[in-house]
């Protein structure tokens, strides 16, 4: 006012509480104030006016802006980290699919007493820790082959409270809060158990002297006006999953990290960093949401949030896995642009009475299949390659043989992929890196199926 006095135009933007007769409360107003000098014909100073604007709104919107962008920001640096991982892994699982492959056929080769057996052994164990390292990273980038089925959350939670319980010793107590008559979701119920034990883990590390663990879920309904101030699930149904804690929390830098992959605040060796990452993953695949509540001292909770879906749940499969391996003698087209890859392939389908026939692109098979004179009763082949990928050559080669068998591989599955060939009627899928036992198996599903 001063200013303005001296004849000065000055503006300001503070904060102001506002006091409401009727509940006592404040509230608190974002003002901007204008005072301009009121000045007489003889240029002096006599006075000033004052203008209030309530900038409040225009605040709340340029706030939920600001949260917007951020989210926005983690979303594209998680992505791309999950396609450098999705990368990473595709490319490992090809060399451990040689190394757990050529493993498995050496030991099938050797006797019981041969002194090299234990060594071949540890080259085995440590392909498999490898695989399931590799694993977590598809998780996290979105890459995996999920099975979904229709489900009840509350029963995946009780089939898996047994072993949570042994997870977290007793010092520490874990209780559920299960909502009553809770909708259906569309997930895979393997990686959920998963997502519950890593979640279980991670609230224990983080209560190092004990403390309490809630698991609670029921069905959520969100609109525009709530989603869009307060996280980045879009409108809709949905089954929340909350897991709570009382630990130690997080600061504001963790939990923006906290899903990253190898990211993790635990002792060297105590932890891969991959926990949480695969969780994000599998909750994205799914084509869910996760938000994060965490205070230093006051412990964490996650909410996970899944789309509800009309179906009834499915009612329980067995999956049972043939043991017998299956000798045959029908004609494989085996397409596999990696050399150590296709070698191994090769090398088990011929063990089990194959005839196999090699090619190391799509362009190439589709020139092999139209001159070879036998009737090719396979086309195993995988899905990403140049020039031609397993998808466009497999609807080519049934456009010429419409009752061929096709068996695809990756070291990832590529939700694009997926859709475009995988999952067809007459097709099916074995991941790398897979052993003699389960391309076998395979072959044994695929020939004696009707």
């Amino acid at each position: 006012m001063e200013a303005a006095l001296r004849g000065e135009h000055l503006t300001l933007e503070r904060p102001s509480h506002v006091t409401d007769s009727r509940d006592a409360n404040d509230d608190v107003i974002y003002l901007r104030l204008d005072y301009v000098p009121d000045i007489d014909e003889n240029g002096h100073v006599i006075g000033y006016f004052a203008f209030a604007v309530d900038l409040s709104e225009t605040r709340r919107v340029q706030e939920a802006l600001r949260k917007s962008e951020e989210q926005l920001m983690q979303a594209q640096k998680l992505e791309s980290i999950g396609r450098l991982a999705g990368g990473i892994a595709h490319d490992f699982n090809n060399m451990l699919t040689a190394i757990t492959g050529y493993s498995d056929l050496a030991l099938r080769r050797m006797k019981a007493d041969d002194p090299l057996r234990h060594h071949i052994e540890e080259i085995m164990k440590a392909g498999k820790r490898s695989a399931e390292l590799t694993n977590q990273l598809l998780a996290f980038s979105r890459r995996q082959m999920l099975q979904p089925q229709i489900i009840d959350v509350n029963d995946v939670i009780e089939d898996t409270l047994v072993m949570l319980r042994r997870l977290i010793g007793e010092h520490i107590e874990l209780s559920v809060q299960l909502g009553d008559g809770l909708s259906p979701v569309s997930v895979d119920p393997g990686q959920l158990s998963q997502i519950l034990v890593n979640l279980i883990i991670n609230s224990r590390d983080a209560m190092p002297d004990g403390g309490s663990i809630l698991i609670e879920t029921g069905d959520r309904s969100f609109d525009v006006p709530y989603t869009s101030e307060n996280h980045n699930t879009p409108p809709g149904e949905y089954v929340m999953i909350a897991v709570s804690d009382n630990g130690l929390g997080m600061d504001e830098e963790t939990k923006t990290q906290m899903f990253e992959p190898f990211f993790t605040t635990k002792e060297v060796g105590k932890g891969t960093g991959l926990g949480l990452s695969t969780v994000y993953g599998v909750v994205k695949q799914s084509g869910g949401n996760i938000s994060v509540y965490t205070e230093p001292e006051h412990g964490t909770t996650i909410k996970i949030y899944l789309p509800r879906v009309e179906s009834s749940p499915n009612a329980e499969v067995v999956v049972t896995q043939p043991n017998e391996l299956r000798f045959g003698t029908e004609t494989i087209l085996l397409v596999e642009d990696e050399d150590v890859v296709r070698n191994l392939s090769r090398e088990v389908l011929q063990t089990c009475g194959y005839t196999v026939i090699e090619a190391a692109n799509g362009v190439e098979a589709l020139e092999v299949f139209k001159r070879t004179p036998q009737r090719i009763d396979m086309l195993m082949t995988d899905v990403v390659m140049p020039q031609m990928g397993g998808s466009d050559l497999a609807k080519k080669i049934l456009e010429l043989q419409p009752n061929i068998k096709i068996l695809f591989t990756s070291g990832y599955t590529d939700s694009a992929a997926v859709r475009n060939g995988v999952l067809e009627k007459g097709s099916s899928f074995i991941a790398k890196p897979f052993t003699f036992g389960q391309l076998a198996s395979k072959l044994k599903e695929m020939f004696t199926s009707e």
